[in-house]
């Protein structure tokens, strides 16, 4: 099999290419990895170095909107497991311009050439995010999508358009929807790596609001490994969910960061909440346990230390990706 992954030098892209290389997805051994990647601030070629060696690994910098580009790479895999996104909330409500043209306009510039070129699965990989805020209970995948910010807005839009590829020309897409995903390798921006990098740096931690939003917590080699499950078992126009099942206030994974460097609340600050904050998230990963066999198995506590020490040990990746003080 050879397999196409967009987005593969980012944070979840770059695991996923990893994982498949070193054989940490014993269901798939692939021929060949064609990483292809815009290498903006997001993606760095650094997080593939651990398997920069493998001659199975091609990597291709260009950008999803490329239509030549894309058509010629396309033409030449199987399947596409389509990670690439502008995803950060905070950058689309400054500007919403690249969220649109990259998670939309990209997705159906992939997916054109997917039907052109006889692609036999396309795997996108979206967020909880498009369905907006859930005061109690959790989702299914039937649930409407109410998108809150431009970034939500951009890639419900984008899951429309696979699942509409499917429906009109009989396209054999897979829809993931993730959790809040984390692990090493995350740009600085996010919340675990920008907490954790703060408190190595002897920074105070930036707490939107009164930190009461509740994120469901999904390791990243957990999330991988329910992409890969899609990818081999999911229902040819179907949606899963992919969640870690550990729900936590903000305020309650701070208390954990604070914990873990042994430091107190004197070491955050509060700031503005950030316009249209969705107040919950929460997936029902039903499905994705029934048709998949997908369940979580890293555990928080586990996982969150390992994070924590990979960041420690890795200042030479992360610290050139940081903003100034």
């Amino acid at each position: 099999m050879k397999i196409l992954v967009t987005g593969g030098a980012g944070f979840i892209g770059s695991a996923y290419v990893r994982r498949l290389l070193t054989g940490s997805e014993p269901l798939l051994h692939p021929d060949a990895v064609t990483v292809l990647d815009k290498f903006t601030y997001a993606g760095t070629r650094g997080s593939l170095d651990p398997v920069r060696a493998d001659h199975r690994l091609r990597v291709v910098a260009g950008d999803i909107c490329d239509g030549p580009l894309v058509d010629a790479v396309v033409a030449e895999h199987d399947v596409i497991v389509h990670f690439a996104a502008e995803s950060h909330v905070d950058r689309s409500i400054a500007g919403a311009a690249p969220f649109v043209t990259t998670n939309v306009l990209g997705t159906q510039t992939l997916l054109d050439a997917a039907l052109r070129h006889g692609t036999s699965r396309f795997v996108h990989i979206s967020t909880d995010e498009v369905y907006g805020s859930i005061e109690h209970g959790s989702w299914t995948e039937t649930a409407p999508l109410d998108p809150s910010s431009p970034y939500s807005a951009s890639k419900a839009g984008a899951d429309l358009l696979a699942l509409a590829y499917h429906r009109t020309h009989d396209l054999d897409v897979v829809v993931t929807r993730g959790s809040n995903t984390y692990g090493r390798y995350q740009h600085p921006e996010k919340v675990v790596p920008l907490f954790v990098t703060n408190l190595l740096d002897g920074r105070d931690l930036p707490l939107y609001g009164d930190g009461g939003n509740v994120r469901d917590w999904l390791h990243v080699d957990d999330h991988c490994h329910g992409v890969t499950l899609a990818l081999l078992k999911g229902r040819s126009g179907g949606v899963y969910h992919l969640a870690g099942e550990v729900e936590l206030t903000n305020r309650e994974l701070t208390q954990r960061l604070l914990d873990a460097f042994d430091a107190g609340w004197e070491r955050v600050r509060p700031v503005t909440d950030r316009k249209g904050h969705d107040r919950r998230y929460s997936l029902d990963t039903g499905t994705a346990r029934r048709e998949l066999g997908f369940a979580p198995h890293v555990g928080f506590e586990q996982g969150l230390h390992d994070t924590i020490a990979w960041y420690r040990d890795n200042r030479t990746w992360w610290e050139p990706l940081r903003r100034p003080a």
